[in-house]
């Protein structure tokens, strides 16, 4: 069965995801206080994360810290529920412009990853203590949403 990363189109098709989504996320008012300024490799990063979690190439998990680094990156930022809210639009949207496969299907996993992945972020970003982080201590694989 094809994976959700040969149908997004491989490497290039979710890197012109993540740098479209990254940009957005730099120029958004709501985002902007969490992205800060331009970090080189970002995208790079956010790619290989997004590739691995769809079946693709395990290169964040070993060559850019994997889930750890993840971790770390957001511990106190605080995200709030607007600003969860706010990316997981700006990464739709960004699917959209990016071209990205617009059947039902992928578009379900798609948002289902975002949103998944957003609320980890938002529990680990205002975990006080490790024991207040999210479980999840790899990155995710996501497959094809299930059928009713």
């Amino acid at each position: 069965m094809e994976t959700l990363y040969e149908h997004a189109g491989g490497w290039e098709a979710l890197y012109r995801l993540s740098d479209i989504f990254y940009h957005s996320c730099l120029s958004d008012p709501i985002l902007q206080p969490l992205f800060g300024h331009e970090q080189p490799g970002h995208v790079e990063k956010f790619t290989a994360f997004t590739a691995e979690t769809f079946g693709g190439p395990d290169r964040f998990t070993k060559e850019m810290g994997g889930f750890t680094h993840l971790i770390s990156v957001h511990r106190g930022f605080n995200i709030t529920e607007e600003q969860r809210q706010r990316f997981v639009d700006l990464y739709m949207e960004a699917a959209d412009k990016a071209g990205l496969p617009n059947d039902e299907p992928f578009r379900e996993a798609l948002k289902a990853h975002v949103d998944f992945g957003s609320h980890v972020a938002k529990q680990n970003s205002n975990a006080k203590t490790d024991n207040e982080l999210h479980p999840l201590r790899e990155v995710p694989k996501w497959t094809w949403p299930k059928d009713e």
